[in-house]
């Protein structure tokens, strides 16, 4: 029967046994560990099945660094985290596993406590940056779901608002992807700065992806903080246009068929969603309706943030029993 733990891959060419203190960490943490004298086999389980940690002994010769130069040039393969065990005589080369791309070196010149410390990091540092978007470095779906659980478990009165540009398409096409993107940043820290600066740790920012953001914020600060997103947006992005565009307010574009028409430029939608009214059982329910929200904002003209007005009947109108 498969163990169904979290698996760490130890790879050594020459058939070693996992080391007393790998076994040790493994084992204190509900993990477990596949020895494994194979490169080709181990790229395998890499790509099949995206291990908790690849380790590598620095002993097995050539073919360990050479299969850290793989797995790490790869871009799906590099997000696994990967260790190296160097013995005493082979902490010479501790630069070298660095340059093929490994995260962390482990020599016996730590201390096993400083060396468990090191793996705890290691994974540590690796969770926290597949939770962030690599363009934006806000938290991505994972952190999402869990503010918003967060907040429902605590029993705070909060709302949910999902940021979306309008004709963003259009100024893809009409510019560049590059420009796109600059976009999608400017975007990110115009959220990032209103609601960090008027709230500080009240206040959370999340990037699902593309140009869809997610901020979580207390329930009585929507209008000052969604009035602030909108102001700030709408004063810095028609520069993200040439003069002729912004001083016009539109361009001409092709729709799917071809037909020229006139293009506005890039609004923001934010549909909202709170539990003022409502009770929530799961963070998704929260996602369906918000998202639900921001289609209906975007059918709006212009910059504007709507609020569900909706409420359970068996909900006092106070607020979420």
């Amino acid at each position: 029967m498969r163990d169904p733990r979290p698996t760490i891959l130890f790879f050594s060419p020459t058939g070693r046994s996992v080391p007393d203190f790998l076994a040790r960490w493994v084992d204190g943490r509900d993990l477990t560990v596949v020895p494994l004298p194979d490169p080709g086999e181990v790229e395998q389980m890499v790509l099949r099945s995206l291990p908790r940690l690849v380790v590598i002994d620095a002993d097995g010769g050539p073919q360990g660094l050479e299969l850290c130069t793989r797995l790490k040039a790869d871009s799906y393969s590099a997000i696994v985290p990967l260790a190296v065990l160097a013995s005493r005589h082979a902490t010479e080369r501790v630069q070298q596993w660095f340059a093929a791309g490994a995260d962390e070196v482990i020599t016996p010149l730590f201390e096993p406590a400083e060396q468990a410390i090191r793996l705890d990091g290691l994974m540590a540092r690796t969770a926290r940056d597949v939770a962030v978007n690599p363009s934006t470095r806000l938290p991505g779906t994972t952190e999402i779901e869990r503010e918003i659980r967060r907040r429902m478990e605590n029993g705070e009165l909060f709302a949910v608002c999902y940021a979306d540009l309008d004709h963003f398409k259009e100024y893809n096409d009409r510019y560049s992807y590059n420009d796109g993107d600059r976009v999608i940043y400017i975007l990110s820290r115009i959220l990032h700065d209103v609601v960090k600066g008027m709230l500080g740790n009240r206040g959370f920012v999340g990037h699902i992806g593309g140009d869809d953001f997610i901020f979580v914020i207390p329930f009585d600060a929507i209008t000052d903080v969604c009035g602030e997103v909108l102001e700030v947006f709408d004063t810095l992005i028609p520069y993200q246009y040439n003069e002729q565009d912004r001083r016009a307010g539109y361009y001409f574009g092709k729709d799917r068929r071809g037909q020229l028409h006139r293009v506005p430029l890039m609004t923001l939608s934010i549909g909202i969603v709170t539990n003022q009214h409502r009770r929530f059982a799961h963070p998704a329910q929260v996602s369906e309706l918000a998202t639900e929200m921001k289609s209906y904002a975007k059918t709006q003209p212009g910059s504007v943030f709507v609020v569900d007005r909706r409420h359970d009947p068996e909900l006092d109108e106070g607020g979420p029993r």
